[in-house]
């Protein structure tokens, strides 16, 4: 009857529900950074959610401010776009943001044994940040660099990618992934002796290649901006904070990949093309090895 007071158990109901909701959440906690600039964060929260986590997106300024803790998380996600405007070059400005309001408890986050993904933007801040390659353990050193292209211009096109052996939890698995990149500075950068250094300690974790699987030894376009050794991806030494130009959030289904129509008419498995796109595999590996950690 309209009016009429609700009973008690039709107000414990909705609640008990949202209980029994938030105990089969899942478990592991996923900080999408958002910020001036930065444009993938719907895409990487997406797909950090089909991957089994619960995803959240939080602008840099609620961490700075407290209102949001990243201890609180247990993977943290700095993504692609251009944040800040690229001033004073990609990722710049939000690295010295980071370093200047962020930088000890996320030196405490990775001694944690949390995990740290950057994407496109996320990847150069990094660099900048000096958290990656993190060849010194609980410092901050910038060794190495995202420099402008090669080829002169912005490239946004698809890439064939090889795993390298690595401890990197994000590439468990995988052999070799396309991936799109969309970067006008994503030429990786670094001394000799740190290129000898990271490849000693088994760092890189994924190389440009060819459509067949061969080294694209730094030719242009299967290499789109000329980095140095191949490299599109590396990791800290313990295999948990990871950072890569190509986006995998942007192939979180079949159907994004250009030749998903191809794939579609000779896939020996029907009904595949409708399926997660592959870029998820490197989520759901974080997401698994976060569990793992939290005793999940």
């Amino acid at each position: 009857m309209a009016g009429s007071l609700a009973s008690p158990a039709q107000v414990a109901a909705p609640l008990e529900r949202a209980a029994r909701d938030e105990r089969r959440a899942p478990a592991v906690r996923a900080l999408v950074l958002g910020g001036y600039g930065l444009n993938c964060d719907l895409e990487t929260e997406y797909a950090f959610t089909l991957a089994g986590a619960r995803a959240e997106r939080v602008h840099v300024n609620e961490l700075i401010a407290g209102e949001k803790r990243l201890a609180d998380y247990h993977i943290f996600a700095l993504i692609g776009g251009f944040s800040w405007a690229d001033d004073h070059g990609a990722g710049v400005v939000l690295a010295t943001k980071l370093r200047r309001h962020l930088g000890e408890a996320i030196l405490r986050f990775v001694e944690a044994g949390r995990l740290v993904i950057g994407i496109c933007n996320g990847f150069q801040a990094l660099a900048n940040l000096g958290l990656l390659p993190g060849c010194e353990r609980g410092a901050l050193r910038r060794e190495i660099a995202l420099a402008y292209n090669d080829c002169g211009n912005f490239r946004d096109q698809w890439v064939h990618l090889r795993a390298v052996d690595s401890p990197c939890v994000f590439t468990r698995g995988l052999s070799t992934i396309d991936l799109p990149v969309r970067h006008a500075e994503g030429k990786f950068v670094a001394s000799r002796e740190t290129l000898e250094r990271l490849a000693a300690n088994r760092q890189i974790a994924l190389r440009y290649a060819r459509a067949d699987g061969r080294p694209a030894a730094g030719a242009f376009p299967w290499n789109p901006n000329g980095s140095l050794d191949d490299i599109a991806g590396i990791c800290d030494p313990s295999g948990r904070v990871f950072g890569l130009m190509p986006h995998p959030e942007a192939y979180n289904h079949a159907t994004n990949h250009p030749d998903w129509l191809r794939r579609r008419w000779t896939s020996a498995r029907p009904g595949a093309e409708r399926g997660a796109g592959a870029g998820i595999a490197i989520f759901r590996n974080a997401v698994l090895a976060a569990s793992h950690a939290a005793g999940r």
